[in-house]
Formats: C-alpha cells, structure tokens, sequence
C-alpha cells in the first residue's frame, strides 16, 4: 500500500503540513516583529544622535570645534548633514550615500523640510525612488532631522544610515527559523510515526480480523490491549462478531425451518422476482415445471403462459390473482400474491402457491362414475347369461351343437364375471393392506427378458417390436417376483393392444443407490390428457376405437398401483395423444 494512501501517511502528511503551515505563519510574524523592532531602534538612535550633534554644533558654533568633533566621533554606517541654513549644507565624509543625497531632497521633500520651516524633529525613511534611484527596502535610509539655531538662523542636523543592516538580521533570523523548522518536522515525523503505529497497529489487526469475519469465521477476537478509544472500538468489534454470530445461526435456523416447511409442503410454492424469474421452489412446484416442459416440449418457457399471466396482473394491479390449469390430466389451482418492499411501499415480486386438485376432482368423478362402471362391467355378462339361457330354455337352439356353442358363451361369460369379480375381491384386499408379498433376490436381466419372451409371440403376431435397455447386468434385486412380473404383465399387454401395426415397445430398466426403475415406453395411439388423472382408478379404460384385440376388465392398472405401493414405490404415466405413452414404476432398495 502506498504511504499516502495509508492511515500513517494521511496523519503524518496532515501533521507535516499543519506544521508547516504554523512554521510559515510564525516566520513572517517574527521577521515583520524583527523589521519593526529593529526599525524603532534605528529611529530612536537616530534622533538621539542627531540632538546630541545638535547641541555640540550650537556649543561650538564660534570655535569651529564643533564640526571637526562630529565628524571625529560620527563612524559608518551613520551620515549627517549639517545644515546652517536652505543654502550651506556640510555633508560627512560617511555613510552609505556619501555624496548622493541631493540638498534638494531635504529641502523639497514635504516632511524633511518641516525641520526648517516648523522647527520640529521629523523621521522618515526615504527610498532609492525618491532620489530617482533603483533598489529594495534594504537600500532605504532612514533620515532623523532636528532643528538648529545659530545666531538666529534656522538650520538643521539631518542623520541617517542605511536599513542594510537589517538584511543581514533578516537572513539569520531565517536561518534560525529554518533550523527550528528542520527540527521541528523531523521531531513531528517521529512522533506522527510513532502515534500512528500505535493507532495503526490495532487498526491493521481489526482489518485482517474483519476479513476473516466476511469469510464466516465469526469467532476471530481482536486483542486490545488499551482502554483508549481504540480499545473501546476492539471491544465492539468483538461484541459484533459474537451478536453477529449470534444472528447468522438464528438465520440459518430460520432458514433450515423455511426449507423443510417447504419442502414437506403438498402445494407447489414458487416465488418471483418482479421481473418474473424464478427465485425460490419447492419439490411439488419442481414436478409442477418438469411436467410443463414435457407437454410444452421447450424448456426455454419457464413456466405456463396461464401462470405469466396471473402473475404479470398480480404484480401490475398489487391484488391476489386466483386461476386453473389442467397439465399432463391434472388439476391445478394457482393462486399468486404480490410480495411488498420491507417499507410496504411498492411491490418486489410476487409467491404463487399450486395446488394439486387432482385427487379432490378424481374422487369426484369416481364416487359419479363408480356404480356406471360397475353397472357397464356386469350389464353386458349378465345380458349375455340371460339371452342365451332364455334362448336354451325356449328350445331356440334346436341341434345339439347350437346348444353346446350357447352353452360354451354361458359358461366363458360367468368365468369373466368370475375374473371380475375375484380382480375386485384381489384389489380390496390391497387397498386394506392385506397383501402378503414374498421377497426374493431376483437377477433383474434374466426377470425381464423372461416376461419379454412371454409376449414374444403376441408381440410378433400384432407386428409390434418389443425390445428392451437394460441397466443391471448380471445383478440381483429384493422383490417380490411374482407380483412385480404380475406389474409388468399389465404394462407390457396394455402397451402392446395400444399399439398399431410396425410400432414399438422399449423396456428401460435403470438402477441407483435408492432403489431401481422400469419403464414402459410405447409409441401407439396414447391416452388423452383429460384421462391422465384416472387410469389407476377401477374400471379405467381406454377408447375402445383406438384398442386392437379384446378389451380388459379395467383393474389391471389399478392392481399395479397397489403391488408396487406394496413395494414403498410409486408409478407415474407421461402420455401424449398420438405419441405414445411412458409407464414408469420405482421401488426402492431395503
């Protein structure tokens, strides 16, 4: 760090320069004192000089003493001029200005001449300019005038001398100062660096310390080792760090509380930003999404234009917008509320809660279309028992074989009212939980390649190719065999009967450390989106127009939901009308 970008250097910089400023202010008063004190002295020697010369002169004015005593006892740098009147003037033989200040200057100047004409003592400093010389102040003089009286006429005793000698005082006065300066900021240096350590030493420590802090070590302490200010600021700071501490683990509960309360949420929640990203989701509003890039088949739409909508108004009009959306056969129910600023003053986005209204509707519909079905499964057996018995009993059937081949149809009917009615016995035992499963570790290859030579010949028959991607090479899995091959069976002959001529099946089967997954995939006439919701209830079946061969009882898939949520597992369907359909069956490891 450069030294004037430091604490150190500041300080030191402000000191030198306060320093310096005072250093500079006191050497301009102590030279003007130095000037005017030395000034006043001169003046004051002057005129007492000039007086004493005055009365020597008038003492021996008729011995011609008196000048040859001033002149002998007057020395440089001192001058005088005797005048006995305007017109006789007797200059010494010294002084800086010997021979160069005119009479006239003491005759036409306007304070000099006072001495002459009010008979009064003057003093002036008079410069090179007024003798039409060129120079500075140290070559002014500073002239002291006194009267003189001989014998009635008015005279006057000029003394003067040079201000050069203040030069000479100036410029040591200077030196001096300088001196004190030079010691000045070199004793003002030390002790800046001195205070500044101590100020700056600590001052470093809180940094590095602070540091530290943003990286998350809130248990870094800032040692003090004095009760000064900057003690006082380590005390804070740690007391900081231990409050912030404090708080963070608060936060992170807080947070660790929010993110289970969310994540063990049925409803989907999402949260936006009011420019509509996605800031935060839960597990249900995952899926919710996963399912609206599966039908949408772009995953650059982030979410539903139904949802956008609801939540642009949420946010334009700052009210609670409420909306449906049926995706993938389900039931949705959107509600979105706007999310304010902690001042409560403008909208920051906006939260939108999904909840799934499949199984409310579901059993709806079932408790509507129960008895129908029922009602469907067993009229037409029942029909056929009845005609074909009416038509035995009224001798219809008049030969032998006619009787046997209604017989025959009797018989096939009651062994189907059978199968349904034992598929219905089988199925309320599952959903009360009295199925009994019988565990085994089973090679998963050998398993389904197995059920897949089961249905080679339907599968070759109905031209559909069946073929399969299998993940566990050689490896075993904990199962129940015959109620999962009982699963599979379902799947495999539904997707098959769903599947026109030169179409396809793929049996995907992939493993982790949770569990293991089969998958159903077919390329046939799919199932329709408003269906989606049902296809595991009773009595669920597809359009009969798009089923080739005989139709089932509609309780397979039903029987499959229950093995597999025997099993702890779940199964899921992805469908597309006209695309196929995707099965796709969990269980997990134990």
């Amino acid at each position: 760090m450069r030294l004037w970008r430091s604490v150190v250097g500041k300080l030191w910089m402000t000191i030198l320069l306060l320093v310096s400023f005072v250093l500079i202010i006191l050497t301009m008063l102590l030279l003007e004192f130095f000037q005017k004190y030395h000034v006043n002295q001169i003046e004051q020697g002057l005129t007492e000089q000039a007086t004493k010369i005055s009365r020597i002169i008038e003492a021996h004015a008729h011995d011609g003493l008196g000048e040859e005593i001033v002149l002998e006892v007057l020395d440089e740098p001192l001058g005088v001029a005797i005048a006995y009147n305007k017109d006789d003037f007797l200059f010494s033989p010294y002084g800086s200005y010997k021979g160069i200040i005119p009479v006239d200057t003491f005759l036409k100047d306007k304070d000099l001449v006072k001495v002459f004409t009010e008979r009064k003592k003057v003093m002036k400093e008079i410069a090179p300019s007024d003798m039409d010389l060129k120079g500075n102040r140290y070559d002014n003089l500073i002239v002291a005038g006194v009267p003189l009286n001989i014998d009635g006429q008015k005279g006057a005793i000029y003394i003067y001398r040079s201000l050069a000698v203040l030069k000479e005082t100036t410029q040591e006065t200077t030196k001096l100062i300088l001196l004190a300066a030079g010691i000045a900021i070199m004793l003002t240096t030390f002790f800046a660096f001195f205070l500044s350590t101590r100020i700056t030493s600590p001052l470093r420590k809180m940094k590095e310390a602070a540091f530290e802090v943003s990286k998350g070590k809130f248990d870094t302490k800032v040692p003090f080792l004095s009760h000064d200010e900057i003690g006082e600021l380590a005390i804070a700071f740690n007391q900081m760090g231990k409050r912030l501490k404090i708080n963070m683990s608060v936060l992170s509960q807080e947070k660790e509380q929010l993110k289970s309360i969310l994540s063990s949420m049925a409803d989907g929640v999402m949260t936006f930003s009011q420019g509509g990203s996605i800031l935060i989701t839960n597990p249900p509003a995952e899926r919710f999404l996963q399912q609206w890039h599966f039908e949408s088949d772009n995953e650059a739409n982030q979410m539903p234009p139904e949802l956008a909508n609801l939540l642009s108004q949420a946010i334009k009009t700052e009210t609670e917008q409420t909306g449906e959306l049926i995706l993938q056969g389900r039931y949705y129910v959107i509600i979105v509320s706007p999310l304010y600023t902690q001042n409560q003053e403008s909208v920051r986005g906006a939260v939108a809660v999904i909840r799934d209204m499949t199984e409310e509707r579901r059993l709806d519909k079932l408790r509507i279309d129960f008895v129908a079905n029922v009602s469907h499964e067993l009229r037409t057996p029942i029909s056929m028992l009845q005609g074909y018995s009416e038509a035995i009993i009224d001798d219809v059937a008049e030969s032998e074989e006619e009787k046997k081949e209604l017989a025959k149809i009797i018989y096939d009917e009651s062994l189907r009212i059978g199968r349904l009615v034992n598929e219905l016995l089988d199925l309320a035992r599952m959903e009360a939980g009295h199925i009994a499963l019988n565990y085994e570790d089973v090679d998963i290859e050998r398993f389904i390649h197995r059920i897949m030579n089961k249905f080679g010949g339907v599968a070759k028959e109905n031209k559909v190719d069946l073929h399969s991607k299998i993940d566990s090479y050689g490896e075993s899995f904990h199962m129940d065999p015959d109620r999962i091959e009982q699963v599979l069976t379902n799947l495999i002959d539904n997707a098959i009967r769903h599947t026109q001529e030169d179409g396809s099946i793929l049996i995907t089967q992939t493993r982790n450390a949770k569990g293991i997954t089969i998958s159903v995939q077919d390329n046939g006439s799919g199932i329709p989106e408003e269906d989606l919701p049902f296809v595991f209830e009773r009595f669920y079946k597809a359009d009969k127009a798009r089923t080739r061969g005989r139709a089932g009882t509609g309780l397979g898939l039903a029987i499959a939901k229950n093995i597999i949520d025997a099993h702890s597992g779940h199964i899921s369907v992805q469908s597309k009308l006209g695309n196929g359909t995707t099965f796709t069956f969990f269980i997990p490891e134990i």
